[in-house]
């Protein structure tokens, strides 16, 4: 949580808009295999119908088969001890489960297990060993090399490279086995993600910081809906953790209250508002609360704080001009806490806009509701 609370230039009034000044980001902050009979949720069959090809007869299949490698295989590496090499699926089937081994005798050991052997020439804790040995040089490693990994499959440790000459002379500077490891040209640069979540810290720019309201997507363009006040269009944005986010599409204020941001591919949209407690609410919908209705707000600088809905279609004179259509609420805020989630139970209500008090001593706080900018930009809230 960030908590310098330095009010943005212009909005020292008895009711303030909630931006901070920006301080540097701190980090936000049983195994036994599920049974063949039990159904998977029909969302997972939807998805392995989409994403596999499949029919619901061959999902049904697939999670059979594989439910039942996972017994099997605990046993069978006990039993082969250092002649294991790995194991894997292959197809829908019972006789599709693999298991390699590098001592042909224990072929029949495998076959009495349910699976079928393969006779490799590796068992795997030679191939974790060159791994090993990879991952020791990995700061020697080129930037054209960014993936190695055990392949069972193919018996061999794969290094994956857009220049196999540099690769090959990472292999050799590692140490590692070079007969057990298999250079292949790709391009595959792999980055991290990181989760687009309502009330987490976002900056503007090398100063300014707010929070975000909810996950958005406009068509197939990810983003996040905030406050109008902490927006200029086309300012560059990081996230709590500085990351490069993105930039504000398009914003409204005075007036209205409300922006939305496009983020970029380091970052995922999720359904999520943090709680400031360890977890995640789920945004389910957008549904607005009546008025005497309990109400929580989640915002970078004093987390999570609940409150009830006062009134409706409040009108707010800000130094910067007078914003309509705002709801007023007896939920604390402060600085920096602009932009931030307001949800009721599981309906999403809208983004934090300003206040007065604060969450030591008590305060009264006002919020843009989400659905009007829903509505004006064209954007889709994210729900789980």
């Amino acid at each position: 949580m960030l908590h310098r609370r330095t009010v943005l230039a212009g909005c020292a009034l008895a009711v303030t808009a909630l931006a901070t000044v920006a301080t540097p980001a701190m980090a936000e902050p049983n195994n036994s295999p599920a049974s063949s009979a039990v159904k998977p949720p029909p969302a997972m069959v939807e998805a392995m119908q989409r994403d596999l090809g499949l029919t619901p007869a061959q999902v049904d299949a697939r999670l059979a088969n594989e439910a039942k490698a996972m017994a099997t295989e605990a046993k069978v590496r006990a039993t082969l001890g250092d002649a294991y090499a790995g194991s894997w699926v292959s197809g829908t089937t019972s006789e599709s489960f693999i298991v390699a081994t590098s001592d042909a005798s224990k072929a029949g050991a495998i076959l009495a297990s349910g699976a079928q052997p393969k006779i490799v020439g590796r068992n795997l804790a030679t191939l974790d060993s060159a791994e090993a040995a990879l991952d020791r040089a990995a700061a020697g490693a080129p930037a054209s090399t960014s993936v190695w990994y055990v392949d069972v499959v193919s018996n061999s440790v794969v290094v994956l490279s857009s220049n196999t000459a540099e690769a090959e002379a990472f292999v050799a500077a590692s140490g590692a086995d070079k007969s057990a490891v298999r250079v292949e040209r790709s391009n595959e640069q792999p980055q991290t993600f990181y989760n687009v979540r309502g009330g987490d810290a976002y900056y503007i720019g090398s100063s300014a910081r707010c929070s975000i309201g909810f996950s958005v997507r406009r068509g197939s363009t990810p983003g996040f809906v905030s406050a109008g006040h902490c927006a200029t269009a086309g300012s560059s944005l990081s996230g709590y953790n500085r990351v490069s986010m993105g930039s504000f599409q398009g914003y409204s204020f005075p007036g209205n209250d409300y922006s939305w941001a496009a983020v970029n591919s380091n970052w995922t949209v999720t359904p999520y508002v943090n709680n400031y407690s360890g977890g995640n609410v789920t945004v389910k919908g957008s549904s607005a609360a009546p008025v005497g209705s309990s109400i929580c707000r989640s915002g970078s600088t004093t987390g999570w704080h609940c409150g009830t809905v006062g009134q409706t279609n409040a009108s707010v004179r800000y130094s910067q001009g007078t914003v309509s259509g705002l709801t007023r609420t007896n939920v604390c805020a402060e600085p920096g806490d602009s932009g931030g989630s307001f949800i009721s139970g599981s309906q999403a209500q809208g983004m934090t806009s300003g206040g007065s008090g604060n969450c030591s001593s008590g305060g009264t706080t006002y919020f843009q509701p989400v659905n009007e900018a829903l509505s004006a930009y064209g954007l889709t809230l994210v729900t789980g």
